[in-house]
């Protein structure tokens, strides 16, 4: 029992130092041993992950985002989790598109570990993504409910996400590459809206692409039409971002499909062609 205690205060005494940051020391007991972690100072960025395709910085960048991870499984019953369904699918999107050439991929994990919401699309605005796909699988009280869903940010969830983009980098950030002074706040919140419009519409096509996708390959769809909600993951004012709800992980026929090599691999093709078909349309732009 004792032992259980010194442990329990241990954890609790390294979710403090991880919320203040610094380092964290703790001495076990009657035991002669020091457990010592450096952590990194609160705020301090997530390390960029690395970067597939061509080594030409001027080919577009798709930032594909596998939902969940590490101690948040995500939803799912049994064995299947939706973090694990998420991850292999994003391995196989991001397969097919450096299969077709072109163009450079990354992923925000491609292990099982956990990354915050908010620096989901933090990751894809630093590496100054061209696209950011986020790969879910959904799960609902009945069971019946089935298909593919695609969700894109929400006028509602878009206002907030630009109220606190502005907060934090209006006078020392940058917008589409176009940097904001604190002597040209007026300027700097017109470049924010005419990016946050144009972010917007270009989520709006992909998100539009994809669902055609799904309905060319006979796949099942939730809903047949874009979706908006105000989502944590998809609140990068300035990057293109759709996140793709691939079936209902609680529906045990869907949930057999998405375990599979087969229908994840269907998924990760559709929405490989629903990606190149979106930078095809927006070369240039």
């Amino acid at each position: 029992m004792q032992i259980i205690f010194a442990f329990v205060a241990v954890l609790a005494l390294l979710a403090a130092a991880i919320a203040i940051g610094g380092t964290f020391m703790a001495r076990a007991g009657a035991y002669d041993y020091v457990v010592r972690f450096d952590l990194p100072p609160v705020g301090t960025p997530v390390g960029l992950p690395r970067v597939d395709g061509p080594a030409d910085a001027s080919r577009p960048l798709v930032v594909i985002d596998p939902g969940h991870g590490g101690f948040d499984p995500g939803a799912g019953q049994g064995v299947l989790k939706e973090k694990t369904v998420a991850l292999q699918i994003a391995l196989k999107l991001r397969d097919a598109l450096l299969a077709g050439g072109g163009l450079r991929v990354a992923l925000t994990r491609d292990t099982d570990r956990f990354i915050a919401l908010e620096d989901r699309p933090d990751i894809a605005r630093r590496l100054n993504a061209d696209l950011f796909i986020s790969i879910h699988a959904d799960s609902a009280e009945a069971e019946s409910a089935r298909g593919a869903s695609v969700y894109v940010l929400s006028e509602k969830g878009s206002s907030q996400a630009a109220e606190r983009f502005a907060a934090r980098e209006n006078g020392a950030g940058r917008v589409n590459g176009v940097a904001l002074t604190r002597t040209s706040a007026e300027v700097g919140a017109i470049l924010l809206d005419l990016s946050q419009r144009g972010a917007q519409a270009r989520s709006a096509q992909a998100a539009t692409l994809l669902l055609r996708e799904l309905r060319e390959a006979g796949l099942a769809m939730h809903r047949e039409h874009p979706e908006t909600a105000s989502l944590v993951v998809l609140k990068a004012p300035d990057i293109p971002s759709i996140l793709f709800e691939t079936g209902y992980i609680n529906n045990p026929e869907e949930a057999a499909i998405l375990a599979s090599p087969a229908g994840q691999d269907a998924r990760a093709q559709v929405a490989a062609r629903a990606v190149r078909a979106y930078l095809a349309r927006n070369a240039g732009a």
